[in-house]
């Protein structure tokens, strides 16, 4: 007999087979690691797939909607994902062998799609009856020995592949169809190739930050004034009314007060309980990631799922704040003490160990915690995640905190102030994570008594009212998931894919002309693609398959439908939408005026790369190289005008005419040969590094050197020649 395991990546495919054997044998196949064991009399193979080895592809790319797709390698679609070949041939040479199969790949919808399709398009279709599922939340050998020995029957997770399925599907449909749409009408108004991007997910998310975005421009602010007593002691009180928008009261107030002493009326002191925290899940992980460390929520995810796949934390795409006492609660605080730093924080708990759960489930997975195995060489970052992760998983079996609170009312001429302050009263679980204890108001009581009088200083602050505040990447994700768009694993990838399409920009999420105008045109024209209701609607559907509640089918005969209307929408106004469009794309590559009075534009080299150039080529032949990477910025150069530009590692500015960033430095243009690549003149030239040999055929022609690599060149090719 002869057993296939399927792992989804090679550091898990490791992991369990050091769990189910004590010597398991490494070997490779066309450079693919897989692993060896004898287990009960039999061989079992034990290998992985690198993420999905599949993907969808549509059937016939010359029909006008592609609605007929099929699963193909990734290496067809993705021609840098050659190496996957490499595993899918591997997997298919142990097939052959096999009686009986075991899919344990991640255990949500992705990883089950994952294992699923690699066991039917390379096993073949038979093979999914002979499939056991392996069941896991955690990487040690605990959890692998018991998922192996407790596998199921695959086909009894049939509705998680439907929905998985369904999802990749609508993604497909959608994303494809919408997008070519775009590009067409912009090809049928203008005649120019532009390629956009639009999704089931991706237009709604876009749409969310852009309705933001109006709101902030239209936004008038209005005057406001603060009025504030300085006492003693540095305290500052405030004037009970806040926010005053009429002068006149303000100017009274001042008045009134001027010179006149504050009297203590009323001193108030309160206690409350500070509820313990809640187990991580991902969002709340991932919130909290960017609060402490300024960590994206995809960059979280990541390196949680490094984590995860290393064996020190648990599963981290979850919904779930429940931690079943089945996990071995006082083991893992156990192993967590080997480790002196979290030994003297386990060491406060008191019996009886019982932690404090939220109300969140997830069907596949516990909340987020540490697994025990205690890390090693970790990086910067992963340790600030693990120690973020572990801290508060030993906080929830804590004590409950008191803050003490003081309120104190006063009084000016007739004139209410007050001032608080607030302070920690008993620890609890704060001491046991320092993460959630520097949050916290902590601060000094001033030493007062009802009826005293204090020295008093009256002053007024004027204010503006602020806009609504611009989502980070961070918030959005929150507002994703409450308002039913994505899922925990994507609404992270979401937002990065809107990052590189450049339809938004920077930390507070600004959306950029062409996002905002995309968004302006297809809601003008086909209002149900930017909708989130839609988008929400399919989410409910891809959970009732999974549920059985509906077929995978049904959902997607329905999405069909639903993008025939908006394509027919869209073919309706095709000129106009395609005029407006390009109008747009054209408006957002505008970076500066030329000297010629033309647009200066982003252009895309045909040998790669982007530099700058004028709108008026080829009359006018303006050019500024753009180094690999840089981000043309808002900010101007003081001394000529033209945007600066973000680049190298780490990032520089400099202003985006390199002359001017030289301090006036021009290039002497001296001929010094012929370019090697294009036989054009080589010349003497000054770049942001200094001056360098480049060719005179730029953009066309890329070639450069510098000017030591050259005279090197020149001094070998010379003493060549005189041999």
């Amino acid at each position: 007999m002869s057993e296939l395991i399927i792992c989804e990546k090679p550091k898990v495919a490791e992991k369990v087979a050091k769990a189910l054997s004590d010597s398991p044998v490494k070997s490779s196949y066309k450079r693919v690691p897989y692993y060896t064991i004898e287990k009960n009399g039999k061989e079992i193979i034990i290998l992985s797939a690198v993420g999905h080895l599949y993907s969808l592809k549509a059937k016939n790319k010359k029909e006008k909607r592609l609605f007929e797709v099929e699963w193909v390698p990734l290496y067809e679609t993705d021609k840098s994902k050659n190496y996957v070949k490499n595993y899918i041939d591997t997997i298919k040479k142990f097939a052959k062998t096999a009686d009986r199969f075991i899919h344990a790949c991640d255990y949500d919808t992705e990883g089950t799609l994952i294992g699923y399709n690699a066991l039917k398009e390379i096993c073949g279709p038979e093979s999914i009856d002979k499939t056991f599922r392996m069941k896991f939340s955690a990487l040690t050998k605990k959890d692998l020995q018991k998922a192996y020995d407790e596998a199921y029957p695959l086909v009894d997770d049939q509705s998680w592949v439907d929905s998985g399925e369904a999802r990749h599907i609508l993604d497909f449909l959608f994303g494809v169809n919408i997008s070519k749409a775009m590009t067409d009408s912009i090809v049928k108004a203008a005649d120019r190739y532009v390629q956009l991007s639009a999704g089931r997910v991706q237009t709604p998310t876009l749409a969310i930050l852009t309705e933001r975005e109006k709101e902030i421009k239209k936004f008038v602010p209005e005057p406001y004034w603060l009025i504030k007593a300085k006492l003693p002691k540095g305290v500052i009180a405030d004037h009970k009314k806040g926010k005053i928008f009429n002068k006149d009261e303000v100017d009274e107030i001042i008045k009134k007060t001027k010179g006149h002493d504050a009297t203590v009326t009323k001193i108030t002191e309160r206690k409350h309980k500070k509820s313990l925290p809640v187990p991580f899940e991902l969002g709340t992980l991932q919130s909290e990631a960017f609060a402490q460390f300024g960590f994206t929520p995809k960059k979280t995810q990541q390196i949680a799922q490094n984590l995860y796949t290393e064996g020190y934390t648990s599963y981290p795409r979850t919904s779930s704040q429940k931690l079943p006492s089945s996990l071995g609660l006082p083991n893992i605080l156990l192993q967590l003490s080997k480790d002196p730093k979290y030994k003297e924080k386990i060491d406060q708990l008191k019996a009886p160990i019982k932690p404090n759960e939220g109300k969140k489930t997830d069907e596949a997975h516990p909340a987020i915690h540490p697994t025990g195995t205690l890390p090693q060489d970790l990086s910067k970052d992963e340790q600030k995640i693990y120690d973020l992760i572990t801290y508060r998983f030993i906080s929830i079996f804590g004590e409950e905190a008191e803050m003490q609170s003081v309120k104190v009312d006063l009084d000016i001429n007739g004139e209410p102030f007050n001032f608080s302050r607030q302070r920690i009263y008993k620890e609890g679980f704060l001491a046991l994570d320092p993460y959630q204890y520097k949050k916290v108001k902590n601060e000094d009581f001033p030493e007062m008594e009802e009826n005293t009088t204090l020295k008093a200083k009256v002053k007024e602050e004027q204010k503006e009212t602020k806009p609504p505040a611009r989502y980070n990447q961070s918030s959005i994700v929150k507002e994703l998931e409450k308002r039913g768009l994505g899922t925990k694993a994507t609404r992270a990838n979401i937002v990065a894919i809107l990052y590189t399409r450049k339809y938004v920009q920077g930390n507070k999420i600004e959306v950029s002309q062409l996002g905002e105008h995309m968004i302006d045109t297809l809601n003008k024209y086909s209002e149900r693609l930017t909708s989130e209701q839609m988008t929400r609607e399919f989410e409910t559907y891809l959970s009732e398959i999974k549920d059985k509640k509906i077929t995978e089918n049904e959902v997607v005969d329905d999405a069909k439908d639903e993008l025939n209307q908006i394509l027919n929408s869209i073919d309706d106004n095709k000129e106009n939408i395609g005029r407006e469009l390009y109008a747009a794309y054209e408006q957002s590559r505008i970076v500066g005026k030329c000297d010629c009075g033309g647009n200066l534009i982003v252009i895309s080299s045909p040998r790669g790369g982007k530099f700058v150039g004028c709108s008026n080529y080829p009359k006018c032949k303006k050019t500024y190289s753009l180094p690999s990477g840089a981000n043309i910025l808002k900010t101007k150069c003081e001394k000529c005008g033209l945007p600066l530009i973000s680049y190298g590692n780490p990032r520089q500015r400099a202003c985006l005419n390199f002359e001017c960033a030289n301090g006036g430095k021009k290039s002497t243009n001296d001929i010094v040969g012929k370019c090697p690549q294009c036989g054009e003149n080589l010349i003497k030239r000054m770049g942001r590094f200094g001056e360098f040999i480049g060719c005179t055929g730029f953009p066309k022609c890329r070639f450069t050197s510098s000017i030591a690599d050259f005279e090197a060149a020149q001094k070998q090719e010379n003493s060549e020649s005189e041999k």
